[in-house]
């Protein structure tokens, strides 16, 4: 066995001369295991609601998206996107125009997004799933069309889920010049009936502003006849996203971009997960602290061990063994905290999951869920072990080899 390892094994686990330095030492082993359960917790939870809004996305958004990369707009008939929709692993392709227009209900306004859709858009995406009323998912019957909005914009026109009157709708003519004698003849005007239904995706970036509508409408009132924003794609049940997506892109190039539901959300996961980053450097900054109380229970330790110390030195141990004795003391605790803090950080998260102990609010129905979303992300718990590890051993390097030099050569 490793001599000075044996050695420190010996002085963490045997009861010291001093009954304080015993007291340090389970102080110094509880302070790493505090904050690396908190570490543990946090992103945790950071995790469990990065899950939460993407199964919020899920319902809503395609499994693929294909945007031009320059421009809003692309021909609907274009060859590349010809070949892309007809790829044996796609099983629904919608085309899809979106853009901002003025809705006006009963005098009430709001500026909204105009999302048109194919008629297979429900089979597209999850939206059936969302969807609130005494009515049933239709864009259209006969010549009447028909707009489903968000909940929270429903509120805002105060429509409700059914209304019986028209919906205006007013999107800016994309040629002409404005005849300020007629400015109403600056706006392309349709109308919208309601199917009965609103969606509630829980996100306000949908719920406060989306309208969807028949691609015919969106054609209509933006000017885009025979072209499209994005095509959006739903692949067949089996099949590798990621190669699928790649030979998409492949077949691509520049002029369009492949993205997945995580892309289409960038900037929201991107803010949560620099949320997440910040979160993991303060509790790194907390873990440091609680390392000096390492650094206390080793210069106790090192004074008390002056007498073993020569011993060891007579014995044959060289002065190197020697600091190293002291630096695997000191190792030893922050790994012991590391261990018994992903243990007890662990288990608290399996409570929560299970039982959801801490709440979101006073009462259930307040929010999406009643309790903090946890989900335990084991690449996270390596990277906390490997940190909780570097921080306690290098905190404790220089501070050894300083007193080593100064109480015991």
């Amino acid at each position: 066995m490793n001599f000075p390892y044996y050695i420190a094994k010996r002085y963490i686990f045997s009861k010291k001369s001093t009954n304080v330095i015993n007291v340090i030492s389970i102080i110094s082993v509880i302070g790493v295991a505090v904050a690396t359960t908190a570490l543990v917790i946090v992103l945790s939870v950071f995790n469990g609601f990065h899950d939460l809004v993407a199964t919020f996305f899920t319902n809503f958004d395609p499994q693929i998206e294909v945007v031009p990369t320059k421009g809003k707009t692309a021909p609907a008939d274009d060859p590349i996107l010809t070949k892309i929709r007809h790829l044996p692993e796609v099983d629904v392709a919608t085309e899809s125009v979106e853009d901002q227009a003025l809705a006006i209900y009963n005098n009430k306004q709001a500026m909204v997004t105009v999302k048109g859709v194919d008629d297979n858009f429900d089979q597209l995406t999850h939206i059936t799933d969302i969807l609130y009323g005494d009515g049933h998912y239709s864009l259209h019957a006969g010549e009447l069309q028909y707009g489903i909005m968000g909940i929270r914009l429903a509120t805002t026109l105060g429509t409700g889920a059914r209304f019986g009157d028209y919906m205006r709708i007013y999107a800016p003519q994309r040629e002409g010049q404005l005849d300020m004698s007629n400015p109403q003849s600056a706006f392309v005007v349709d109308s919208l009936l309601s199917p009965g239904v609103v969606f509630a995706v829980n996100q306000s970036k949908y719920d406060k502003n989306y309208i969807i509508a028949p691609i015919a409408f969106a054609r209509n009132i933006f000017g885009q006849q025979g072209m499209l924003s994005s095509l959006e794609i739903r692949l067949k049940d089996g099949s590798n996203l990621d190669n699928v997506k790649k030979e998409m892109q492949d077949l691509a190039g520049s002029k369009y971009k492949v993205m997945d539901r995580f892309e289409q959300q960038a900037d929201t996961f991107k803010i949560m997960q620099i949320e997440k980053i910040i979160a993991y450097i303060f509790l790194t900054f907390i873990l440091v602290v609680a390392c000096f109380n390492i650094i206390g229970s080793l210069s106790m330790l090192i004074i008390e061990k002056k007498n073993d110390v020569n011993t060891l030195r007579n014995l044959g141990a060289t002065d190197k063994q020697i600091s190293q004795i002291f630096l695997f003391e000191g190792r030893m605790i922050s790994t012991i905290g590391a261990i018994i803090g992903i243990g007890f950080g662990l288990l608290m998260c399996f409570i929560q999951q299970q039982y959801g102990i801490v709440s979101l609010g006073d009462s259930s129905g307040n929010f999406v869920v009643n309790a903090y979303p946890v989900s335990v992300h084991y690449g996270d718990i390596a990277i906390i072990f490997v940190t909780v590890l570097a921080v306690g051993w290098l905190a404790v390097w220089y501070p050894v080899r300083y007193l080593s030099k100064r109480l015991l050569f």
